[in-house]
């Protein structure tokens, strides 16, 4: 694949500033919990999909919104995004008594567009391609005068997804494994911001599907790697459809990451129906790719450390068709 040249806000991410970003954002969203998953022997759940809007999605938008200026507050605020985050953000804009745009690509799950615009974002559609939607958001921006608030390449966004870390450490300080599921890379940047400083030794791996393992390539060849939409569109798992890691979020990553984990298709349609069956807890298919890859390991002992290993399930937004197809996967969870 081509390395693509990609501009995007940067700035420092710390410790300091998830812890800021949490502070700010505590009482606006939901702290959710870490669940011991049944009949599995030190293996735990992070379960954000009984986030406020379903995912970890908002945690970023909120810590966003709240560095903003009065200002830029009253004249709203524009994202692009395939569903969560624009539903983060549009709940966060009416937290905070504002407006929000969402530029959403075609194809994106119908039940991520709905809860968008039940939120009161207004939406626009674009194509499927970064390109497209980022310069739809763009357009958006300058033509209402909205402050864009990208998905993951933003230092607000990647604090506020790094308050998932510092949950899980308060949870489970013992922690000693964490699998974090990879769009663009906000969510596992965050966690590995948090937990690295916390928890010296910790190893934490981002996720991704083989049909969409963009990051993967980009961590093995140590720069930023772009795939097309043509290829990222083929995963089931439509919240990790992103092209490309952030030039933000990638060094981060780079870094802290102790690896990265794939999981197949059949893999994350069975651990959606795992959960649901056996956990009781409703997965979109990328909520679902942690538990995917955990189960796929054909030796966990020579990849994982030794102690609790704990996996993000990221959201549950699922579209009640993939959920109605997972009738045969449920017997054989």
């Amino acid at each position: 694949m081509e390395q693509s040249p990609h501009a995007s806000p940067a700035g420092p991410v710390t410790l300091q500033a998830v812890r800021e970003a949490a502070a700010a954002t505590a009482r606006l969203r939901r702290r959710t919990p870490l669940l011991k998953l049944p009949g599995v022997a030190g293996v735990w759940v992070k379960a954000e999909n009984l986030q406020l809007t379903g995912s970890f999605k908002v945690r970023g938008a909120l810590a966003a919104l709240a560095g903003l200026s009065s200002g830029q507050l009253a004249q709203g605020v524009v994202t692009h995004s395939s569903g969560n985050h624009g539903q983060g953000l549009a709940c966060a804009a009416q937290l905070f008594g504002t407006h929000a745009a969402v530029v959403i690509p075609e194809g994106a799950p119908e039940v991520k567009v709905r809860r968008t615009e039940a939120w009161g974002a207004r939406v626009v559609r674009c194509g499927a391609s970064a390109a497209e939607r980022e310069e739809a958001a763009r357009h958006e921006a300058e033509t209402h005068g909205l402050t864009l608030i990208p998905p993951f390449d933003h230092p607000g966004v990647v604090a506020g997804q790094g308050s998932v870390g510092l949950e899980i450490f308060e949870d489970l300080p013992e922690v000693a494994n964490v699998l974090v599921p990879v769009g663009g890379g906000g969510l596992l940047a965050g966690i590995i911001t948090a937990l690295t400083a916390l928890k010296p030794g910790v190893r934490i791996f981002g996720v991704e599907p083989e049909l969409a393992a963009d990051a993967t390539e980009s961590f093995n060849s140590g720069r930023p790697v772009s795939w097309p939409a043509s290829l990222t569109n083929r995963t089931v798992a439509d919240g990790v459809r992103t092209q490309r890691v952030g030039d933000l979020t990638f060094p981060l990553i780079l870094e802290g990451a102790a690896g990265f984990l794939q999981a197949s298709e059949e893999g994350i349609r069975a651990a959606a129906a795992w959960y649901l069956q056996e956990a009781k807890l409703v997965s979109e298919p990328t909520g679902a790719l942690t538990l995917a890859a955990w189960r796929e390991l054909a030796s966990p002992e020579e990849v994982l450390a030794p102690g609790p290993t704990v996996l993000v399930l990221s959201g549950g937004n699922a579209d009640p068709a993939f959920l109605g197809s997972l009738a045969g996967d449920l017997q054989r969870a």
